[in-house]
């Protein structure tokens, strides 16, 4: 990738802030969640793989939990490409959302049920689409019960 040239020193500050875990959107997911009886980890390094984590992991039912970020990860609706070098983070847009397809791959070949969402989704709908999920991941993992 091209040398990073800040194309001023408040996009450089601003950009430095940008927080990739605990985001708002994760905690709104998170909180009714928990509500809903559901326990979790957070922040979980992606099996197999380095520098990746999930965000939200229910281990022994593999599944795992993504909330991107519409800047960051290409959503189609509210994703912005930014003028001053545009080249640069053309690439690196587009390098994130390559990692998401590799990551989404890797982790569904050792069986896990991946789920993404944007942040721009309502809460209580991602937390009634991960229950589902979560569910029926419950139901193939138990097997066969006796009484």
């Amino acid at each position: 990738m091209p040398d990073a040239v800040p194309s001023s020193a408040a996009v450089s500050a601003r950009m430095s802030r940008q927080v990739s875990r605990d985001t708002a959107p994760e905690i709104a997911v998170r909180k009714l969640l928990h509500a809903a009886g559901l326990r979790y980890r957070v922040n979980v390094p992606v099996p197999g793989m380095r520098r990746r984590t999930i965000d939200i992991v229910f281990g022994p039912a593999k599944v795992a939990v993504f909330m991107d970020g519409c800047f960051w990860h290409g959503c189609p609706q509210h994703a912005t490409r930014p003028k001053a070098n545009a080249e640069w983070w053309r690439e690196k847009l587009d390098k994130n959302m390559a990692r998401d397809r590799e990551t989404t791959e890797h982790l569904r070949a050792q069986g896990w049920t991946v789920l993404r969402f944007w942040e721009h989704e309502s809460p209580k709908a991602v937390a009634r689409a991960v229950r589902r999920a979560r569910e029926e991941a419950g139901t193939r993992d138990a097997g066969p019960r006796s009484s």
